[in-house]
């Protein structure tokens, strides 16, 4: 696995340096949802912090005796959130890459207004406006940024999206770059591991690998965005 993962960044180096950005410009996000916590350990002692996983009760028992282990262990939640899980999410959470609705803005202010914590916020745009997809539309996606940027503040960061699956990616990442641009956010987290390199020629500052680092992931339902 540690070969796969130096591999990956690797590539993600030398894509960096085609787009003429500078050295360290862009985050791996390794995506370890389904994997075992002993697969993540493996992964930190080959020198990867940030983590992403889709479902917060397996982030939760995932992750807190890893960050006894490494204090700077990052976590980013990057599926689906239900308002039910707001409480946990801004709890386990250093970065939620799901935002995308405004009863979610809702538990989320809720919930970070009782912990007295809140994570770093990104919104979700359904870029290719697909039905089966989270993500604010395309032509909604003006109106509930501002939104969330008056509400959030400086937790919100950025923007998220995740390509349709057929057709070229790139007219998607570039669209979202402009957008983040825009609004003046700096985190643009898009590209995954079929088309990474491509996100980054287009503005990626994170990009979410999770099979090209850890091989096949057990089958789960209801999960995307690695």
């Amino acid at each position: 696995m540690s070969d796969r993962l130096h591999r990956v960044q690797a590539r993600i180096a030398a894509a960096t340096a085609r787009a003429g950005r500078p050295v360290g410009s862009v985050t791996l996000v390794a995506v370890s949802k389904t994997h075992s916590a002993d697969i993540v350990r493996q992964a930190m002692d080959a020198g990867q912090t940030v983590f992403g996983e889709n479902r917060v009760q397996e982030a939760d028992a995932k992750f807190p005796e890893l960050r006894a282990l490494l204090p700077t262990l990052r976590v980013h939640l990057i599926g689906g959130l239900q308002t039910n899980k707001a409480r946990d999410a801004i709890r386990v959470a250093n970065v939620i890459e799901s935002l995308d609705r405004p009863r979610l803005a809702d538990a989320l202010a809720d919930a970070a207004d009782k912990q007295g914590r809140l994570p770093d916020l990104l919104v979700q745009v359904n870029v290719g406006d697909e039905p089966q997809k989270a993500g604010v539309p395309r032509t909604e996606a003006d109106a509930f940024i501002r939104n969330c940027r008056s509400r959030f503040g400086a937790a919100l960061v950025g923007l998220m999206c995740i390509p349709p699956a057929e057709g070229d990616p790139a007219p998607h990442f570039a669209w979202l770059a402009a957008c983040a641009a825009q609004h003046g956010l700096s985190t643009v987290s898009m590209g995954m591991s079929g088309d990474y390199e491509s996100a980054i020629a287009h503005g990626a500052t994170h990009v979410r690998v999770g099979s090209a680092i850890f091989g096949t992931r057990p089958a789960a339902p209801g999960m995307d965005g690695a």
